[in-house]
């Protein structure tokens, strides 16, 4: 991992004296600093509400619960919390397509653009295909956009959040950030909650008696990390320019890549088992995911991250690229 900002770490340690308890819906100045955030940057219009969260994970795990779903949809490749958070919601379970067409009725659906592990963007076309289905039906969207920060080329066309397809409606909508990745706070777990003012009240009302805060120098953090885009620009260009190392490396071996248009992972195969292809990489000393891990349709695949140091990205590269010519 990449080191956290020293501006962001300084941050924490002045808050560090924190005797008293911190707000369930974070102090003043993070509250100004999340909505000036979402306005300016992910471009949220119209009636909105947010919540800071003890980073992403735990409202991927506890929003069904929260929000008392019975029926939940999720990606057919996707983070395996969403269906953990469904089992542990008492929830009917069920994996889609990106069609939203052929989607039936639900409580809930979870959406991922950029996705974890495909890095595919899902398109403006889509997004507003989604708030219809939401419109008709009346499901709540959960949108996880945690590597929205995070193009797979600095000329590409950058992924959007449903709030700002939304156009100022955000009714039944609900986006989630992580700080994790954004900043380099996963030890720090920082995260966002942010849509439809109702759904909010709701998730605030469970969470103040649930425990559910995130600690006052952590809050005090985030309102440093949410009011800087300079180290967030840079961080982007650091996993651009490892993308563009590996790829060529993976093809050499005759992995194929799949959609990685984004975000911090790249998603490949080589038309045989996930595992196959796990042995084969790490008798180069190179450690992947299996794509099964994401559910069986991702069973040929495998998800290599782009979290790794410079210096280890190249010595990958290059044991890689040796073992093409070998």
């Amino acid at each position: 991992m990449d080191p956290t900002p020293a501006f962001i770490q300084s941050a924490l340690i002045a808050s560090s004296n924190s005797p008293g308890y911190p707000l369930t819906i974070g102090s003043p100045e993070l509250r100004d600093a999340m909505r000036a955030w979402a306005t300016d940057v992910v471009g949220v219009t119209g009636e909105f509400d947010l919540l800071p969260s003890i980073g992403s994970k735990e409202v991927v795990a506890n929003l069904p619960a929260q929000l008392e779903v019975k029926n939940l949809l999720y990606p057919e490749i996707a983070y395996p919390t969403y269906l953990v958070g469904g089992i542990m919601a008492g929830a009917h379970n069920r994996t889609v397509g990106h069609d939203s067409a052929q989607w039936p009725n639900a409580d809930l659906v979870w959406i991922n653009s950029p996705s974890n592990p495909t890095g595919r963007i899902s398109s403006g076309s889509e997004l507003r295909a989604i708030i219809e289905y939401s419109r008709k039906t009346g499901a709540i969207i959960a949108s996880d956009e945690c590597y929205l920060n995070f193009p797979g080329r600095l000329d590409a066309e950058p992924p959007q959040s449903i709030l700002r397809i939304a156009n100022g409606d955000n009714r039944n909508l609900l986006a989630l950030y992580s700080l994790s990745k954004r900043s380099n706070l996963a030890g720090y777990r920082g995260g966002l909650i942010i849509g439809d003012p109702a759904l909010i009240a709701r998730l605030k009302e469970v969470r103040k008696h649930a425990g559910l805060i995130v600690p006052a120098p952590v809050q005090a953090a985030m309102v440093a990390a949410l009011g800087d885009e300079v180290h967030v620009s840079e961080q982007a260009d650091r996993y651009i320019k490892r993308r563009a190392i590996l790829v060529p490396a993976l093809q050499s071996l005759g992995f194929v890549v799949g959609h990685s248009d984004a975000g911090l992972y790249i998603w490949c195969t080589r038309g045989e088992s996930d595992l196959d292809s796990v042995h084969f990489l790490a008798e180069l000393g190179i450690l992947v995911t299996p794509g099964r891990f994401y559910g069986e349709a991702g069973n040929r695949y495998v998800r290599v991250a782009l979290t790794a140091t410079d210096s280890q990205i190249r010595s990958a590269s290059e044991r890689m690229m040796w073992k093409s010519q070998s």
